[in-house]
């Protein structure tokens, strides 16, 4: 016998737990699908430590989306009793005209985000760990800071578990139809009814949504120990920062948090299929990060503790997808991702189970839409 949900969410990353949580705590009845067992390092969930700011460089249009997503991640930890949320303070480094300098300006005068414009030399005097470039300038927020990724998918699938959402692990999702009265999804050990479908499969979402236009990029870590002075790089000595070293060319890096200090370019890998990728990390990899660590923040060019690949899944123009199908509005589609989302996962939830009860959400997410990406991006899916 075939069961039947209210709502049936395909992949339980930070997208998919999310929307699990808040469609369940609404009252609906929901199964949530997950291939694999997370939280898990597979996909872009993991990481141990990401990267939250409000002087959103990539448009003005996230800034409030981030600011609720503040709000939601403190609801989480207060509901999960966990701490998902560490505030270090944030800066955006590059060269005063720099995509990255000029972006977070645009957002946080955009939306009175409190920000201060640093020089170089008043960066080197705060955080003497960060020596960038001469003629750089820095935009230092407050509020930014670290968010526990693997702690932060666990806590939405107990919570949405808690407010009775089913959830299914090891079940991946074969395929799904939509008969203009509900969608049937099918797995290799069952088959499930709903009247709505939330496709958040993040880099397997092509799978299921075959002609999206997305692409999927393998990215590489790296944990290094500080060679000296370890407490310059603790949270309170060393805020979360991206660098803009050249034109369009960006690295980030995290505060030691007792497993060294996080290293990464930003969009400078290759595209893989998710299910056939090169999951360990080259010698050369490292030393390509390596490079950057010694021109900017050299006291951290010690030993490797620890390196990872992780997932990102573009768009071509590196905004989210948030979007029901075009032939099939029953399926609401999910790649809020392009290697900057996770920050927003309990906010994109929230959202979904707007769009998915009464079809529109809080927050406006008109520039998320798939008519932006043109026929590719929309009938033809």
């Amino acid at each position: 016998m075939v069961r039947s949900f209210d709502v049936i969410v395909v992949g339980l990353g930070v997208m998919g737990s999310a929307t699990a949580y808040h469609l369940a705590r609404r009252g609906l009845r929901v199964l949530g699908l997950e291939r694999f067992w997370p939280p898990h390092w597979l996909g872009s969930s993991h990481g141990r430590s990401r990267i939250i700011r409000e002087a959103y460089y990539e448009h003005p249009t996230y800034v409030p989306l981030v600011r609720r997503a503040y709000e939601l991640w403190a609801e989480v930890e207060a509901e999960a009793g966990r701490r998902l949320f560490l505030q270090t303070g944030g800066l955006t480094v590059g060269p005063p005209e720099s995509e990255l300098v000029q972006g977070s300006l645009l957002s946080a005068r955009t939306h009175g985000v409190a920000h201060e414009v640093l020089t170089a030399a008043e960066v080197r005097a705060r955080f003497p760990a960060l020596h960038p470039d001469p003629e750089m300038v820095a935009v230092w927020e407050q509020r930014a800071g670290v968010l526990f990724p693997e702690m932060g998918v666990a806590a939405l699938l107990g919570l949405a578990r808690r407010h009775g959402a089913e959830l299914k692990f090891g079940q991946e999702v074969t395929g799904w139809d939509a008969d203009g009265s509900g969608v049937q999804v099918q797995t290799r050990m069952g088959t499930y009814r709903a009247e709505r479908l939330v496709i958040a499969a993040g880099a397997w979402v092509t799978r299921l949504v075959p002609d999206l236009p997305v692409q999927v990029e393998r990215q590489v870590i790296v944990w290094f120990e500080p060679r000296s002075n370890p407490q310059a790089f603790r949270p309170g000595h060393l805020p979360v920062f991206i660098v803009e070293h050249a034109p369009g060319k960006q690295f980030y890096g995290l505060p030691d948090l007792g497993e060294g200090i996080k290293i990464a370019r930003h969009h400078d890998g290759e595209l893989v299929d998710p299910d056939l990728v090169d999951r360990e990390v080259r010698e050369g990899e490292v030393e390509s990060v390596r490079e950057l660590l010694r021109r900017y923040v050299p006291a951290a060019d010690g030993s490797v503790l620890t390196a990872a690949v992780c997932l990102y899944t573009n768009a071509p123009d590196h905004h989210f997808i948030v979007d029901f199908h075009p032939a099939h509005p029953e399926v609401l589609i999910l790649s809020p991702c392009s290697g900057h989302g996770f920050k927003f996962g309990p906010a994109i939830g929230e959202i979904a189970a707007d769009l998915v009860t009464v079809g529109r959400s809080r927050v406006d997410v008109s520039f998320f839409g798939l008519g932006r990406l043109g026929p590719s991006g929309g009938a033809r899916l």
